[in-house]
């Protein structure tokens, strides 16, 4: 792959993953749709369009409903949160909570981290504390709880996911397998159905463009990447999310979201640069 190749692959990928946010944002913040069938419709989506590409092979793999349901809890948890999250603060919340969630796993499986991988840790999680701190500039205690539970469903699954011989079979498997559980939880909040046409091809937008072409083009630049780069990268899609929310949606860019990412952000670059070791 050439530099010029990777380097595109890698930066419509980042840009499809804040999209996601700023779709979903859009699509709630207008009320357009409810957060369930936003994230039904995501989700029947990305089904479509993975299948399309995967084929027989979504069938073809041992299915894996615990990645499934993690995805599910991923898509529900994302959908609700941005109800009332900004697009930068939700990702940025997203996002750190997935980086916390595998950091804890390495610990678990017996990684051993560096004085500044611990320094980083702190210092992500002080700027988390801080953002979510009451206070007037506070994102909703609710929202932030829901975002980071999506944030601990996507850590979960990504883990799920590492040696999978055939990443874009498995991710369409477990699409297809996490639909089922988006429409329980539709039927459940039947009460509270609202889909308007906008709505729908937002949320249809999202699952078939930023989500099924987004993971499959992450796909594509991944085999360029080294593990520490491609973890790298995805910092960048809060920035572009915050950014994208105060040109598109007219959101604050408040001066605490601004100091809890460079804590945030700066904290996770350290954990990811330095050196771990197994046990």
């Amino acid at each position: 792959m050439t530099r010029g190749r990777l380097l595109l692959l890698s930066a419509l990928a980042m840009l499809a993953f804040a999209a996601n946010s700023l779709l979903c944002r859009l699509a709630l913040q207008q009320r357009s749709i409810d957060p369930a069938s936003f994230a039904t419709l995501r989700v029947a989506a990305g089904v479509v369009v993975l299948l399309l590409l995967a084929r027989r092979r979504a069938l073809a793999q041992p299915p894996d409903w615990p990645a499934a349901a993690m995805l599910w809890l991923y898509m529900a948890g994302f959908a609700f949160a941005y109800v009332s999250l900004s697009a930068g603060s939700g990702a940025l919340i997203l996002f750190a909570s997935v980086q916390l969630t595998m950091f804890c796993a390495g610990l678990r499986a017996g990684e051993r981290f560096a004085a500044a991988g611990w320094a980083g840790l702190a210092l992500a999680l002080g700027g988390l504390v801080y953002l979510v701190a009451p206070g007037l500039e506070a994102p909703p205690a609710l929202g932030a709880a829901l975002m980071a539970l999506a944030g601990f469903g996507w850590g979960i699954y990504s883990l799920r996911g590492r040696g999978k011989t055939d990443a874009l079979g498995a991710t369409a498997g477990n699409f297809l397998r996490a639909l089922p559980l988006c429409l329980l939880l539709s039927l459940f909040m039947w009460r509270g159905w609202q889909v308007q046409p906008r709505g729908a091809l937002l949320a249809l937008a999202s699952g078939g463009i930023t989500s099924g072409l987004g993971y499959v083009i992450w796909y594509a630049a991944l085999p360029g990447l080294t593990a520490m780069r491609a973890a790298t990268l995805q910092l960048s899609v809060p920035p572009l999310a915050a950014l994208g929310g105060v040109l598109l949606l007219a959101e604050a860019l408040t001066p605490r979201l601004l100091w809890a990412s460079c804590a945030i952000l700066g904290g996770i670059a350290l954990v990811l640069l330095s050196r771990s070791k197994g046990r």
